[in-house]
């Protein structure tokens, strides 16, 4: 057993939450509980793990507010179900809790008033009784004391009838007490009850209309009190004193049909001038049945049904300070029903029958009331499983798109803004498959373009070419991963046997430049570019006997004897130019074609024979800033077959710089124009001391600078060479 409870501990320990306010308030927990069993212990211990206990318990309750809060925002509203319940009651049910509550609120303060109204009304009823039969009693008394100069003539000479008169029975329930008073002196004093009489203070003798009716408290006990006054013939002032103190009898007559009333005495602000004197009044009052703390009278009711629960109205009566004459209140309380004050307020004035209708009516109402609410609900809980539902779909759908599943889709039937928003959601998942199926396809193209890039890079030369008397250098920029510009280096040797006749050495006899433009971008250029350079290494190594045409007949016929690979070929470079057009005219679309400029320059004459098909004319730049353009050829190949190209010589003297380019250096342009070819040989002519890649990076800048943010429109390809 033992070990089972350690288990569960230990297992509710590795459960504890692990920081922030939540680990703080499970050790404020572990520490209640702690502290509640050292509770249990007495003495000094118990006591202060009480002290702690407390402190700890409210140290928990402020750390639990956060807390509540964290939960609710994230674990009860997360969902958007509970936030539309929770939307639902807020605006549905918190108007008709703040209504009912006002209703409530309303009735009770009117009940109250109603019910405080009935006492008041009761008090006075009681009042005006007592001053009617006041003023009888002075109206006989009068007439005794008028013709009596002194009291005891008066005592002698009333008749016992008179007397008789002031203890009816009624008044002997109520405790009656009558008092004369003849110039502010008592003279006779009749009473139903021993207790202590009322003096006339000295407010009362000079009364405004003769007469006063109110509750008064003397001495921290209250009365009702009536008081009726009258000038004899021989001018004195006679007053008669009608009192009943205010006991359980009086406010049983006053909560008749009511419930409980209750009036508090300690609740008035007059104060005992001699306490002595007060002392002896509360002895008299508590003889007589009075209680200073509080006067009860009538009886409790039982409902009429659930709701018919008793109610509490608290209020004042306005009373006046005997001794003083000062207005002040009395505490008085209404324990009732809502079916009794109902009562009260309608039983006197409407039938039986309109009591009915009120109440067919109200439960009609009620009923009615009660039915919009069901409705409202009803159709609120349709809504929001609508609206959860929409949502669930697509969290699920997210949900399944984020596991990759494109193929998911989910089932609409409705017409509202949420099903349109599931269609859309359809639309965006078959858009965004469609979309990766082209993102991986423009990978596979890139993959293909980058490999392409990789391959034609190599096409190109990449190491160094030069001969002992001519310097190489050549540059190509691709508007795009891959270009269609196309340049070459071909180095032709020769073997050369030593003085003696003996071994055979290799050197380089002359070269071989090849610069082209294949029409269009991209791939299919990129392709025919690689289809041209092909053709081109071919025939450097190509040596089968060609009959084209009688103008190629003599370059045909060319002695090879000397030459290690073929290099006699290129000597004349137009006979490569005519086997280039057939070649791409028959293997290529028709509308593919290509500008093409070959070139072989010797090396012991520093000659440089050309050809020109279409590409544009290259310039040799003199030393003496002379310029010569190299034009002789024919039209582009690949366009029609059996063309003839004509070719041109240039010695190149020393310091002299060959320069070929593609249209993509000299039609770059902006606002100014085009770049145009001035300005590449300006370029070249202030560079042209440098090495000819410092040149080369010369030329790339002017050419950035004069495109500027805009992208690059075409191929840029440039060749160099310079005599030595």
């Amino acid at each position: 057993m033992l070990d089972v409870v350690r288990k569960y501990a230990s297992e509710r320990l590795k459960q504890r939450p692990r920081k922030g306010l939540s680990r703080f308030a499970f050790w404020l927990v572990a520490w209640l509980l702690a502290l509640t069993a050292l509770r249990l212990i007495p003495g000094v211990l118990g006591g202060l793990a009480a002290g702690l206990q407390i402190m700890v318990l409210v140290i928990l309750a402020m750390v639990c507010i956060p807390l509540g809060w964290t939960f609710i925002r994230t674990r009860l509203l997360w969902s958007l179900r509970n936030k539309l319940i929770f939307t639902y009651v807020l605006i549905g049910a918190a108007p008709v809790v703040l209504i009912a509550t006002l209703v409530l609120v309303s009735a009770y303060v009117a009940a109250g008033q109603f019910a405080i109204h009935l006492i008041d009304t009761r008090v006075q009823t009681e009042l005006n009784q007592m001053s009617a039969e006041n003023e009888n009693r002075l109206v006989q008394l009068a007439k005794i004391v008028d013709g009596h100069p002194t009291r005891e003539a008066m005592s002698v000479d009333m008749p016992r009838e008179e007397r008789s008169l002031m203890m009816d029975a009624r008044r002997a329930r109520l405790h009656h007490e009558t008092t004369c008073f003849l110039e502010g002196t008592p003279v006779f004093h009749a009473m139903a009850k021993k207790h202590v009489p009322l003096g006339l203070p000295a407010w009362a003798t000079q009364l405004p209309g003769g007469s006063f009716r109110n509750i008064v408290a003397d001495n921290g006990e209250l009365y009702l009190v009536a008081v009726q006054q009258q000038v004899l013939n021989d001018g004195r002032k006679f007053s008669v004193v009608d009192s009943v103190p205010l006991d359980s009898a009086v406010v049983d007559m006053l909560a008749e049909g009511l419930g409980i009333v209750k009036v508090h005495p300690d609740t008035t602000s007059e104060t005992i001038a001699d306490p002595a004197e007060a002392e002896r009044h509360r002895l008299a009052a508590r003889r007589a049945g009075i209680t200073t703390s509080e006067i009860r009278g009538g009886r409790s009711h039982q409902g009429v049904n659930v709701a018919d629960i008793p109610v509490n109205f608290p209020s004042t009566l306005p009373i006046v300070d005997w001794a003083q004459g000062k207005a002040d209140n009395v505490a008085v309380t209404v324990d009732s029903l809502p079916s009794i004050l109902y009562q009260q307020l309608f039983a006197a004035s409407l039938s039986s029958g309109i009591m009915d209708f009120i109440r067919i009516s109200l439960t009609i109402l009620f009923l009615l009331f009660g039915g919009i609410e069901l409705l409202a609900f009803i159709m609120a809980i349709r809504i929001s499983r609508t609206m959860t539902s929409s949502i669930a779909d697509l969290y699920e759908a997210t949900q399944r798109v984020d596991r990759g599943d494109l193929d998911y889709r989910i089932a609409v039937t409705r017409t509202d803004q949420l099903a349109e928003l599931s269609r859309s959601f359809n639309v965006m998942i078959g858009s965004l498959r469609r979309l990766l199926v082209e993102q991986k396809e423009k990978e596979r193209l890139q993959s293909e373009l980058s490999i392409a890039q990789e391959v034609q890079a190599n096409l190109f030369p990449h190491s160094a070419v030069d001969l002992p008397t001519l310097e190489l250098h050549g540059v190509c920029r691709p508007a795009r991963s891959v270009s269609g510009d196309y340049y070459d280096f071909l180095v032709f040797q020769e073997d050369i046997a030593d003085a003696n006749g003996g071994r055979l050495t290799r050197r380089a006899a002359g070269v071989g430049i090849a610069l082209g433009d294949i029409s269009g971008k991209g791939i299919s250029a990129a392709l025919l570019m690689a289809t041209l350079h092909s053709a081109v290494r071919a025939y450097q190594f190509a040596s089968e006997e060609l009959h084209y045409a009688a103008s190629t007949l003599e370059g045909l016929m060319a002695s090879k004897q000397g030459v290690a690979d073929a290099g006699g070929w290129f000597q004349s470079p137009s006979r490569i130019m005519s086997l280039l057009n057939r070649h791409l005219f028959r293997s290529t679309q028709p509308e593919k074609y290509a500008t093409l400029f070959l070139a072989h320059y010797d090396s012991a004459t520093s000659v440089l024979t050309y050809s020109n098909a279409g590409q544009l004319p290259p310039f040799v730049l003199g030393r003496d800033g002379s310029v010569r353009r190299l034009e002789e050829g024919g039209t582009v190949v690949g366009l029609m077959d059996g063309m003839h190209y004509d070719e041109g010589r240039v010695v190149m003297a020393p310091g002299d710089i060959f320069i070929g380019y593609s249209d993509g250096v000299t039609e770059p342009e902006n606002d100014f124009g085009d770049f145009g070819e001035e300005r590449l040989i300006e370029v070249v002519a202030r560079y042209r001391d440098e090495p000819l890649h410092i040149i080369s990076a010369q030329v790339m800048l002017a050419l950035d600078a004069w495109i500027g943010a805009e992208e690059q429109p075409d191929d840029i390809t440039l060749v160099l060479a310079r005599q030595l």
